[in-house]
């Protein structure tokens, strides 16, 4: 089994990994940190490329970070970054890895804005088979 942790250096990303650690330690699983790279528009084209090389390096860089933090911690950890839309990348992320949980920050948006505009968090509450953590910022608790 493992703990999935999407992690994207938001503003809700610092307490999250800090929580995902945690609990990844306390049950003896491995950390899966996953960063969806899709981006948004069609699939297609040099525009679509060039975002995506941008966005798939800014989670590689963002990841580090946290894959650093899990290994200080004595967390065994891995990295994947997906061309999917964050969401769907944890989702299969959590399949493939056997997830006990997903793990995601909040940034504090209410939660008609998320429904309306369809935040991360939002959408795993409604998708997942396995159970998902929200975790709010510093500032909310």
């Amino acid at each position: 089994m493992s703990v999935v942790l999407g992690y994207d250096e938001s503003p809700g990303a610092a307490r999250a990994l800090r929580i995902a650690i945690e609990v990844a330690a306390a049950y003896g699983e491995e950390l899966v940190l996953v960063y969806g790279a899709a981006a948004p528009g069609l699939r297609d084209g040099a525009e679509y490329r060039s975002h995506y090389d941008a966005i798939r390096q800014a989670g590689r860089a963002g990841l580090e970070h946290a894959l650093t933090a899990a290994e200080e911690a004595g967390v065994p950890a891995q990295v994947e970054v997906l061309d999917e839309s964050p969401a769907q990348a944890l989702l299969d992320a959590a399949e493939r890895h056997a997830a006990r949980v997903i793990v995601v920050g909040t940034w504090g948006e209410s939660p008609m804005r998320g429904a309306l505009l369809g935040s991360t968090p939002h959408k795993l509450l409604h998708m997942s088979p396995v159970p998902v953590l929200c975790v709010p910022t510093e500032d909310a608790s």
